[in-house]
């Protein structure tokens, strides 16, 4: 068994050596992350990701100053899709290391689902992940609806049997309603409404490769807001939420959705399509129509939308809208 590494933290700077603005340095006793005050969680983080780098498989955080914030963020710089890592954690008390263990457990299948291969998570497969992860944490708290295929034209909702109608796996609709009240009339605190597109080929505006190859994560809005309701029941949680999952691919085939379709949603509005990438307001559309209709105090939609927030924001921050 190989030994860990250990991990501690320092206030102080690095030597000279090590440069003036390193996070970290190796010494005989193993790591020091060197901590500025200023973006402490962020600079664990990076330097985390370097520590990965360097091939280290195995460490131990030791020391003063780990607390389930630091912790975590460290988990998120060492944490790799491929591989294993193990980390033997610093001593904390019952509620700080239950805190952990939730965002571990939470903060990984959200990642983990995002990085899921298109072939192995299609729509049917993300909504059955996702309310195994909600049934996990909430049990019998919730209960769930999952309409899809020609069902969805059925019952009006256009938008996502348009998109998703071009694949051989059938567009779904994930509708989840967490009640902690036991009240079946309990007013709607928040609805969430995620994108899941499991994969976007961009349809007949087809992507190039370049802009296609990371389009497995396309589902990550639906996943984020799967992960935060999560959070938020094993944070104590106590007014009622509803989550909608809008999943679907966005391939090209015969039966697809072409330049000039006109879509007529349940609520009169008529959208016509003039490029089959921007799917997305198409299928979030049905979601938010569903949200709208439980009258709730706000409603928070999370997708991957546009290349053009990268652009304005970099890779570090996400773009928010508020009305």
């Amino acid at each position: 068994m190989t030994e860990a590494m250990k991990i501690t933290l320092s206030t102080q700077p690095a030597d000279a050596r090590w440069g003036e603005k390193a996070t970290y340095s190796i010494n005989n006793d193993g790591i020091t992350l060197h901590l500025n005050g200023a973006d402490d969680l962020g600079l664990i983080q990076r330097a985390a990701r370097k520590i990965d780098g360097l091939g280290i498989k195995h460490v131990q955080l030791s020391g003063e100053g780990w607390d389930a914030d630091r912790c975590w963020a460290f988990w998120q710089g060492y944490k790799a899709p491929k591989g294993t890592r193990k980390v033997e954690w610093p001593d904390l008390d019952d509620a700080q290391r239950q805190e952990l263990d939730n965002r571990l457990m939470i903060i990984d299948w959200v990642r983990d689902t995002i990085n899921a291969p298109a072939e192995e998570l299609g729509p049917s497969q993300l909504a059955q992940r996702a309310v195994d992860l909600i049934s996990n944490v909430a049990g019998d708290r919730v209960t769930y609806r999952i309409t899809k295929g020609e069902d969805l034209r059925e019952q009006g909702y256009m938008g996502l049997h348009t998109v998703g109608r071009g694949s051989e796996r059938s567009p779904v609709l994930l509708a989840l309603d967490y009640n902690p009240t036991g009240d079946k009339e309990a007013p709607v605190y928040a609805c969430l409404v995620g994108k899941g597109i499991t994969f976007d080929s961009g349809g007949y505006s087809i992507k190039q490769t370049a802009f296609m190859d990371s389009m497995k994560s396309d589902m990550g809005g639906a996943a984020t807001v799967t992960g935060a309701l999560a959070f938020a029941i094993t944070r104590g949680l106590n007014k009622r939420v509803k989550l909608f999952l809008c999943c679907a691919d966005n391939l090209i085939s015969g039966n697809a959705f072409k330049l000039g379709d006109i879509i007529t949603y349940r609520n009169g509005k008529k959208v016509e399509v003039m490029n089959t990438d921007a799917e997305g307001r198409l299928v979030l559309a049905d979601g938010l129509i569903d949200a709208s209709a439980q009258k709730p105090e706000m409603i928070i939609d999370a997708a991957t939308l546009t290349g053009a927030a990268k652009t304005a924001l970099g890779n570090d921050y996400h773009a928010l809208f508020s009305f």
